[in-house]
């Protein structure tokens, strides 16, 4: 094999007894020892030692004979010098088994995949030392079933430890042997609360705000699901007599645009009678999702929604790449143009996406009198809404801005509810978090049940969110860990057990 060799021994008279330490010069025999060593070049380097074995001199030593180790080259049954074992552990760092082989023997360093695993497992771990501020997250192993916690140092910005499942009792084990914690980061789980209040009482715990305004999104997402049809109700009153239209149908009775029943809605109202029903005869979600054949989930959302036609929101505002040009093709239609393809040639060339057929239906309910009105202003999508809502007014676009605008007076629901947004939001920019219960009063005072329930959800963990709208820590560094954690996962196709993925976690820091 193409490669470098060297040939080399010791020259040292004596060596030392590895059992009790004492010098000896009797020499028992001389064998030899092949090292890998780092590569040079490119090329593979293997350095031949000649070893010699001592006689120990001391009478009640348990050690007859001994080999010498060379300092800083040899280790008892070590074959690889320290240079290259520590090369090879860095390439199993970020790569592992099969890829870090690969890569490996492409250097100039011939290694199996179970080798680097091997050598990644009994590589030394840093020791967490003392912790001052805490943030715990959790992570899926197999996403739904198997969980794990990462805990990192805010402050040395790494993490410390890896622990099993997502439970409370791990945690405060790690927490009870880390008093010295003063303040702990999480998300708004009970376990991790109930696990920094059972072993660390002297910890100040912090809510991290962005849970907080991921749950305040959804809270307002159901809200605008809600009264969604207050939108639609106003829109439909501002259109002209001359065009006013006809009484929109019902869900279940909506056409497509072939003039086919939407088979979805259908089937959504026919799974929420069911779920319902099912509900009020006592069974459980886990029953109704077992004998229905749902995904318990699905299930789930269609118990929590009495109302089928929030359900149905999202459905039917469902545009086409159609719905911006109907105006110009309806105008045209009505100025004495009738020929599907040149409407369509005049559309594209404004910029429309879509094929021709989306385009020669809508002609052809013109020309049949199904269409007999101007197509109404497109109605916000109720995402495009929340994001409005969401937003920053000084970040809002000048068309966005009016959107808002309309959809605030369409509604006083939703303008009380944009109201109690960017009063939350002010909170949260400010670090005023000794409002918060002024806040959640005010909320009380509105016909809001799911904005009122997030409301009221904090006061569950009221001096955590406290904590989390006052200061400036923030589980931001631990989402970024988790993220990292992710990519190493993966990168080990999922064959990797724990203490493996743990192993890499934290050498990689």
């Amino acid at each position: 094999m193409d490669g470098v060799a060297l040939r080399t021994r010791s020259r040292t008279p004596s060596a030392r007894c590895p059992r009790c330490g004492r010098s000896s010069t009797s020499v028992h025999g001389r064998y030899e020892r092949r090292l890998a060593d780092a590569p040079l070049g490119g090329l593979p380097v293997v350095i031949t030692l000649l070893i010699r074995r001592f006689k120990c001199l001391a009478d009640d030593c348990p050690a007859v004979t001994f080999a010498e180790q060379i300092p800083g080259l040899t280790r008892p049954h070590a074959r690889y010098t320290p240079v290259l074992h520590g090369q090879l552990v860095r390439v199993a760092e970020v790569l592992a088994g099969r890829p870090g082989s690969r890569l490996a023997r492409k250097l100039g360093m011939a290694v199996a995949k179970d080798t680097l695993l091997r050598l990644l497992r009994e590589a030394p771990l840093q020791e967490p030392g003392s912790v001052r501020v805490l943030g715990v997250d959790e992570f899926a192993l197999l996403k739904g079933h198997t969980y794990a916690t990462l805990l990192v140092d805010l402050e040395a910005r790494r993490p410390i430890d890896v622990l099993p499942g997502r439970a409370a009792q791990p945690v405060a084990q790690w927490l009870a042997g880390h008093p010295e914690v003063e303040i702990v980061c999480r998300d708004r789980a009970s376990a991790y609360a109930e696990a920094a209040k059972q072993a660390a009482p002297q910890a100040t715990q912090v809510a991290d705000v962005w849970h907080l305004w991921n749950n305040l999104t959804k809270a307002v997402e159901k809200t605008l699901t809600a009264h969604y049809g207050c939108i639609r109700a106003a829109a439909h009153a501002a259109v002209t007599p001359r065009q006013e239209l006809e009484p929109p149908a019902e869900p279940d009775a909506m056409l497509d645009v072939r003039g086919r029943p939407r088979r979805i809605v259908t089937t959504i109202r026919e799974r929420h009678r069911a779920v319902q029903a099912l509900l009020a005869d006592g069974r459980s979600l886990r029953g109704i999702s077992r004998d229905l054949d749902l995904d318990y989930y699905a299930v789930r959302r269609y118990a929590r929604t009495p109302n089928v036609d929030e359900l149905l929101v999202k459905v039917t505002q469902r545009r086409t790449l159609l719905d911006d040009y109907k105006p110009y093709i309806y105008r045209r239609f009505t100025q004495g143009c009738r020929n599907a393809s040149q409407l369509y040639r005049e559309v594209r060339d404004q910029g429309f996406r879509g094929s021709r057929t989306g385009v020669n239906y809508y002609v052809r309910q013109l020309k049949e009198g199904t269409v007999t009105t101007a197509p109404p202003p497109a109605l916000p999508k109720p995402r495009r809404a929340l994001r409005w809502i969401m937003t920053h007014p000084e970040h809002l676009r000048s068309d966005d801005a009016i959107g808002l605008k309309e959809v605030r007076a369409a509604c006083p629901e939703l303008d009380a509810t944009v109201e109690h947004v960017r009063s939350f939001a002010g909170l949260m920019h400010d670090h005023r978090g000794e409002d918060l219960p002024m806040w959640i009063e005010r909320v009380r005072q509105n016909e809001l049940p799911h904005l009122r329930q997030f409301a009221e959800g904090l006061l569950h963990d009221l001096d955590a969110v406290t904590a989390g709208l006052s200061t400036s820590w923030s589980s931001g560094q631990v989402e970024g860990q988790v993220t990292r954690v992710k990519l190493l996962k993966r990168a080990g196709y999922g064959r990797a057990k724990l203490d493996l993925l743990r192993t890499r976690i934290l050498l990689r820091n």
